[in-house]
Parts: C-alpha cells; structure tokens; sequence
C-alpha cells in the first residue's frame, strides 16, 4: 500500500516536530504562501467533510523550502573563466 501526500507531509510533521505557523515560515521560504486554515484541511481525516488533498506541487514547495530550512539558502555559482 503506497503513501498519500497527506500521509508523508503528516509524518514529516510529526518527525520534525513542527507546528502549523514553523510550516508557514518553510513555506515562505519558497516563495509559497500557504494558511493555517489549509493545514487544518490538510491534516484532517479522508473522511471529514473538510479534508483537504495534498497535491503534488504543495508537497513539493513544503520539500523545497524544508532543505532551505534545515540547509540554509544555497551558496551563488562561481563563474568559471
């Protein structure tokens, strides 16, 4: 049986300890403004009347912004000669 994107966000929330405004922050990072509301929607039941599905691009940006978050920006290219 595969993993959702609701059920891999879910446990990465769970990993990393993070609270609803700390996925805010990581998000921003990227550029990806996202709600708490929506993250409410995001972590509910399948079978809530307000479950909300995590889409491939929302997990991708949260990704994106997670490596920045724990990485830091990445350094400017050098130029070669």
């Amino acid at each position: 049986m595969a993993l959702s994107n609701n059920d891999i966000f879910k446990k990465l929330r769970v990993a990393l300890k993070l609270r609803d405004e700390d996925i805010v922050n990581i998000c921003a990072l990227v550029d990806f403004k996202v709600t708490k509301s929506e993250l409410g929607a995001i972590f509910r039941a399948e079978d809530h009347p307000k479950y909300m599905e995590c889409g491939d691009q929302f997990l991708r940006n949260f990704l994106n912004g997670l490596v920045i978050h724990m990485r830091g920006p990445m350094p400017p290219r050098k130029k070669e000669s």
